[in-house]
């Protein structure tokens, strides 16, 4: 049952992380939005939990952390800016 909430809050806190940190680089990315809807905000909030998940991921997998470090969260904070900022800049 532990393992199980650790799962669960492992994906609401990349929900969270993933979300916000897209979520900002759609409203504080400098420039007019061409087509500034909904679809586009959850794509990019979407995209940006992906990314996290991602990297989390992938970094456990590679071995450079474990589930829960430090590392694990930048990289996922790291990982959905960046695929934040790049979707915005490609889409305003």
């Amino acid at each position: 049952m532990a393992q199980l909430m650790g799962v669960r809050m492992g994906f609401l806190a990349f929900l969270l992380i993933g979300g916000g940190s897209g979520a900002a680089a759609w409203i504080f990315y400098p420039g007019r939005s061409k087509n500034a809807n909904a679809i586009r905000f959850l794509m990019v909030i979407v995209l940006g939990f992906i990314a996290a998940m991602a990297s989390s991921l992938l970094g456990q997998y590679g071995g450079y952390f474990q589930s829960g470090q430090m590392l694990e969260w930048a990289s996922a904070i790291v990982a959905a800016c960046f695929t934040g900022i790049c979707f915005t800049a490609l889409a305003k």
